[in-house]
């Protein structure tokens, strides 16, 4: 084999099957990293969301003034979204003169679980196309390698004299699907499992957050008419 064949001649020189492994490797390896540098910063923004509301929230502001801040915007997330769901349903089941307070403390909870059930599916956004790409992608370039290997020793096996110059560039294309395989696998399995840690993280402090919080209205059950600033 030449000293000078490069990587683009080994891939021209591949056969068919092993030239479509090669090229659906490397499209899922772009994708995997378009998603994994999508993922950093959207956890690292829900992160520093989490922070900034807990100091807002903890620092003795008025519930209801704070509902009508965030209710005011676009869009919300995070923990913002949990205490306004959980916030709205509190306040339309207390103007209700045949809501008891355990109905309406389950009704604040509920709503708040199905907000942090979104809040969730959110987070994960992707992440199953990096554990599915860490799992499979060594194997479907094992397969092109595999592929590879067996057309070699065919085309191999109808010549009379055999040598090593002859079956090295069949045997080298071939492996470059391997390592192709690995390079799509390696980083997707390793993102994955950093951002699924740190989504385990933030739905701790939501469900951590959202315990505080019922606890908080189930005070304003049986203190006040009407909800206004928390006690701690």
């Amino acid at each position: 084999m030449s000293s000078e064949l490069s990587f683009f001649d080994l891939f021209i020189e591949a056969s068919l099957l092993v030239q479509l492994v090669m090229l659906l490797l490397l499209v899922t390896s772009m994708v995997s990293w378009a998603f994994i540098f999508q993922r950093s910063k959207a956890l690292n923004q829900a992160q520093i969301d989490l922070k900034k509301f807990e100091d807002k929230f903890w620092s003795g502001a008025d519930l209801n003034k704070l509902y009508q801040e965030l209710s005011a915007r676009q869009s919300l997330s995070g923990l913002a979204s949990l205490f306004t769901a959980g916030f709205k349903e509190f306040v339309r089941l207390r103007k209700s003169s045949h809501s008891s307070s355990d109905s309406i403390m389950q009704g604040a909870s509920r709503a708040m679980r199905v907000s942090l059930s979104r809040e969730i599916d959110e987070l994960e956004r992707h992440l199953p196309f990096l554990a599915t790409t860490g799992s499979i992608s060594p194997y479907i370039g094992l397969f092109g390698t595999v592929w590879g290997i067996m057309n070699s020793f065919i085309a191999l096996g109808q010549v009379q004299q055999a040598t090593l110059a002859m079956v090295a560039p069949g045997i080298a294309e071939a492996l470059i699907a391997t390592a192709m395989g690995l390079f799509a696998a390696i980083p997707a399995y390793v993102a994955y499992n950093q951002f699924i840690s740190k989504v385990e993280k933030l739905e701790n402090s939501y469900g951590n957050f959202m315990e505080e919080f019922s606890s908080i209205l189930h005070r304003q059950t049986l203190v006040s008419p009407e909800p206004r600033s928390q006690a701690v």
